[in-house]
C-alpha cells in the first residue's frame, strides 16, 4: 500500500522511519531531503517544521538498520544491498595503506635498542622502591579493635 492511496490519519499513526520505509519501497533510492519533504507534504506539515526537524529525521535514519546510506547521498533500503556488494566497494589502495602502516610499526619495535629496554626494565623496579617507601610510613600505625575504641571512649 503506497502513502498515496493512506489517508491522513493513517500516516500520522506511523512514524517518520515507517513512512520512509513504504517511500522507499515504492520509489528506490532518494536524498534525505527528499525523503522528509515527502513526509513533511503528506502529513501537511509546515515547512518550518522541516527546517528545524531534518537533522532530527537524519539521525534516526542513519541509527534504522533499515536503512542504508549510498555513497552517492541517497538512502535506500538495507535489504536490497548485501555487505558483498558494499564490501567490494572499498578502495584496494586505503587496504595497501593499512599494510603499510602495520609494517612501519613493527620495524620500530624492532628499532629499540637494548639500553632502552633496560632503562625501561629499570624504572618498572623504582616503581616498586617506592611503594616500599610508603610502608616505611606507616611502621608506626597502631589498628585498635571496636572493643579497644569503646574503652577510651
Amino acid at each position: 500500500m503506497g502513502i498515496k492511496n493512506m489517508s491522513k490519519e493513517e500516516l500520522e499513526l506511523l512514524s517518520n522511519k515507517d513512512i520512509t520505509n513504504l517511500l522507499l519501497e515504492e520509489k528506490g533510492n532518494q536524498t534525505t531531503a527528499e525523503l522528509y519533504q515527502k513526509i513533511i507534504d503528506a502529513l501537511d506539515l509546515p515547512q518550518s517544521t522541516f527546517d528545524s526537524k531534518i537533522g532530527d529525521y537524519f539521525t534516526a535514519l542513519s541509527t534504522d538498520k533499515r536503512f542504508i546510506l549510498l555513497e552517492d547521498g541517497t538512502w535506500d533500503l538495507s535489504s536490497r544491498h548485501t555487505s558483498d556488494h558494499i564490501l567490494s566497494n572499498i578502495d584496494d589502495e586505503d587496504e595497501d595503506d593499512i599494510d603499510l602502516d602495520l609494517e612501519e610499526k613493527d620495524d620500530e619495535d624492532e628499532m629499540i635498542s637494548e639500553d632502552d629496554e633496560d632503562s625501561v626494565y629499570d624504572s618498572a623496579d623504582n616503581e616498586d622502591d617506592d611503594f616500599d617507601d610508603d610502608s616505611d610510613d606507616l611502621k608506626d600505625l597502631v589498628v585498635l579493635d571496636e572493643d579497644e575504641l569503646e574503652l577510651e571512649q
